[in-house]
């Protein structure tokens, strides 16, 4: 196998640590660039793709969002343009399959929680829906009961606790070591990894938008009778029971919404929803 060092990227975190980093690894001293022991320049870049997931130096989703947001937007002006056929069925089917994968892809690993981010994504969704016959004056939110919609936030909460699952089910590697506990009253529940009280403003935010937290945080929601199903479609079904319990109301401009609809935020309310 060639190494390729002409291709390579280097990307230098902005974080507290950096210090450290500069003294530990003797590259860090040059951020500008790293010359490899074969004499290959591999200049400093603040933003690198890999496997399809671009990541910021200043640890923020924010660009790879944009950027995936943007690609969504021209194959939604594409389909609208090649497409005539404005029913419901048609609509749907090119949307889910041409345009909601885009938006959709590797989405556990950089789910946002800044309201802008999210309202972003959503955006998406929304223009799109409102071009289908006999929806253009319909509110958004009844757009994704009467359409049987899920929010794009919403989906990403369900994708990552679907990872979690598999993770608790060994068919995914547990590669960040997450905990879990079998309690016989509340079932399968995540220990939350633990941070410094003396943590840093930027560490405390890394660590609550963190998959290792936040897809905890939704997994310790589900009651028992969910969380121990040891059968992947019988779960699914479960856990979209339990969902359907529980608001859809995205933050969208020019709506008041009660939370940030995180199902987190809809379950830490009184009288949170309960399995039918």
């Amino acid at each position: 196998m060639l190494l390729h060092e002409d291709i390579f990227e280097l990307i230098c975190y902005r974080t507290p640590s950096a210090k450290i980093l500069a003294e530990t690894l003797p590259f860090m001293a040059e951020v500008a660039n790293y010359t490899t022991p074969n004499g290959t320049t591999i200049d400093r870049s603040p933003l690198v793709r890999d496997l399809g997931v671009n990541m910021s130096e200043d640890l923020s989703w924010t660009p790879h969002i944009n950027i995936m947001v943007d690609k969504a937007r021209q194959i939604s002006s594409w389909v609208l343009g090649v497409f005539r056929d404005r029913s419901k069925p048609v609509m749907l089917q090119l949307y889910k399959s041409l345009i909601r994968s885009r938006v959709e892809y590797c989405c556990p690993l950089w789910n946002p929680t800044k309201t802008a981010d999210i309202q972003l994504i959503e955006s998406i969704q929304r223009q799109f829906s409102r071009h289908i016959r006999g929806f253009k004056d319909t509110n958004y939110w009844d757009r994704l009961k009467e359409l049987n919609l899920c929010s794009l936030q919403r989906r990403r909460e369900r994708y990552m606790i679907i990872h979690v699952w598999k993770i608790l089910q060994g068919i995914c590697p547990n590669d960040i070591g997450m905990v879990f506990r079998n309690n016989p009253r509340l079932g399968i529940k995540i220990v939350l990894p633990s941070l410094s009280k003396k943590a840093s403003v930027l560490a405390m935010s890394c660590y609550d938008n963190s998959f290792s937290v936040r897809a905890g945080m939704l997994w310790n929601l589900l009651p028992r009778e969910v969380n121990t199903l040891k059968d992947l479609n019988t779960f699914k079904i479960s856990l979209g029971t339990f969902m359907d319990n529980i608001p859809d109301t995205p933050p969208t401009p020019g709506y008041t919404a009660k939370n940030s609809n995180s199902m987190i935020d809809w379950c830490s309310q009184k009288g949170g929803p309960q399995m039918v």
